[in-house]
C-alpha cells in the first residue's frame, strides 16, 4: 500500500524531511503567506490540513535548527522588558500616548 493509500489520511505536499533546506524555508514562507487567507476564507478541512501542514514543516524546521537565534524581544522576559519601558510613554494621567497624542480616540475634539 502506497503511503498516500492509507484510511483517513490525507498527505498535501512531500514530506518535510524530504526537503533539503531550501525547500522547507520556501513551503514555510508560502505556508505562513496564505495562513490569514485559509484562517478567514477556508473551509474547516481546509484550515485543518494547513494547520497540519505548518505543524510538519514548523516541526522539521525545529528539528533542524534546535540552536536558532531568539530575539531577545521575542521572550517572555523580553515582553516584560517592553511592557515596563512602555509605562514610561503614558500621560500625566496613565492615559496611552498614541499616534495622535495622549488619549485621542480619532472621534471629533479628541474624545
Amino acid at each position: 500500500m502506497d503511503e498516500h493509500d492509507e484510511w483517513g489520511t490525507t498527505m498535501t505536499g512531500v514530506d518535510p524531511d524530504r526537503l533539503d533546506d531550501q525547500q522547507l524555508m520556501k513551503e514555510l514562507e508560502t505556508i505562513h503567506r496564505t495562513r490569514h487567507d485559509t484562517l478567514l476564507y477556508g473551509s474547516n478541512d481546509a484550515l485543518r490540513a494547513h494547520n497540519d501542514r505548518m505543524a510538519q514543516l514548523e516541526g522539521e524546521y525545529l528539528r533542524r535548527n534546535p540552536r536558532r537565534s531568539v530575539t531577545p524581544g521575542r521572550t517572555r522576559e523580553g515582553a516584560r522588558e517592553r511592557d515596563a519601558a512602555d509605562e514610561g510613554g503614558k500621560s500625566a494621567a496613565g492615559t496611552p500616548v498614541g499616534k495622535w497624542g495622549p488619549g485621542r480616540t480619532g472621534r471629533p475634539g479628541g474624545a
